[in-house]
């Protein structure tokens, strides 16, 4: 993810600041790393959406809305890591333009995406862990597509008012100044830390719950072996992995966006070179979740063997049992 920086004087005045990068062996590093970072989201989140599409087992709500999380993952391996180049983001900074718009656009859609199919994954938790009663009327499929795509619409449309906010900056006159940090505080504060702190309320919900039900069933031992019992602990299990995915979010992005809130807020310089590297860690966790899921989900493991295998080629394996 790359943004568009403005230094900015009080009087409105704009400061310019083009980086260039010699041919040293580290310039080469930082251009062969963007690409491997490239392949690896690619691949691995591929392999999320065709297990999911392709393996009925993984037909369930929760697996659409990894799907959709691994679409904005794959999305940023596709779009945004190329249109980040050295390049662009220097001739964005100089000349400006619709293009350079239109990659703000998307880089907004699918940060903010990310982050609301993860808010939408957390109450798929909450039901399942703190209501299992209601779970399969609550959150069905349709309730799950409606989220999907509400998340997606929501996402766009906010990051279309950004950038006709971007637009209109050159209109400011005298009050540019406030007018930049306003939209550059705001930005944050819709986009990543509100979203964040409803879902840390509703994992907090949910693992006191969990904690609860399990020294219920420590203190009543024979409920271990009936199928109550075990159906909890998958989904516990559910849970853990998806707070994973959720805390890997959080450092790869929190450090970037309290960043940029400081830097606007208190008008500090930040060199670019530590912007680059925050928002290489912000892209680098695309790559994450497909180890997670490999790494905690057996039959994400045995779906990921057969599709790399190319076994799906040879005949029809959709309805495998997955274990």
């Amino acid at each position: 993810m790359t943004f568009r920086y403005r230094n900015m004087a009080p009087e409105g005045n704009q400061t310019e600041v083009i980086i260039s990068c010699q041919p040293y062996v580290s310039c080469v590093l930082l251009r062969i790393f963007p690409f491997l970072i490239c392949v690896v989201i690619i691949c691995g989140n591929l392999l999320i959406i065709m297990s999911v599409i392709y393996f009925k087992q993984l037909h369930t709500p929760t697996n659409y809305l990894i799907l959709s999380l691994a679409v904005s993952d794959l999305l940023v391996g596709l779009l945004i890591i190329p249109l980040s180049s050295e390049f662009n983001r220097d001739y964005c900074q100089i000349h400006g333009g619709l293009v350079c718009l239109a990659q703000q656009c998307i880089e907004v859609t699918l940060t903010t995406a990310s982050i609301l199919n993860l808010m939408c994954i957390s109450i798929d938790r909450y039901y399942a862990v703190c209501k299992p009663l209601v779970y399969k009327t609550a959150i069905t499929v349709s309730v799950v597509v409606f989220m999907i795509l509400l998340s997606w619409s929501f996402s766009f449309l906010l990051s279309v008012g950004f950038v006709i906010a971007e637009v209109n900056y050159a209109k400011c006159g005298e009050k540019c100044y406030i007018y930049v940090v306003n939209v550059n505080v705001s930005g944050p504060i819709l986009t990543f830390f509100l979203p964040m702190i409803i879902v840390m309320c509703i994992y907090a919900k949910i693992f006191f719950v969990a904690h609860k039900q399990a020294r219920s069933i420590q203190n009543r031992t024979y409920h271990s072996r009936t199928p109550g019992s075990t159906v909890r602990k998958m989904e516990r299990k559910a849970t853990k992995t998806l707070a994973i995915v959720l805390s890997a979010f959080l450092l790869c992005c929190c450090p970037f966006f309290l960043c940029l809130m400081i830097v606007f807020v208190n008008r500090i310089s930040v060199s670019f070179v530590v912007l680059d590297v925050l928002s290489w860690l912000v892209m680098s966790n695309s790559m994450l979740n497909p180890f997670i899921y490999a790494f905690f989900y057996s039959w994400y493991r045995s779906a990921f063997k057969i599709v790399i295998s190319g076994q799906i080629c040879l005949r029809d394996f959709s309805n495998t049992r997955l274990e």
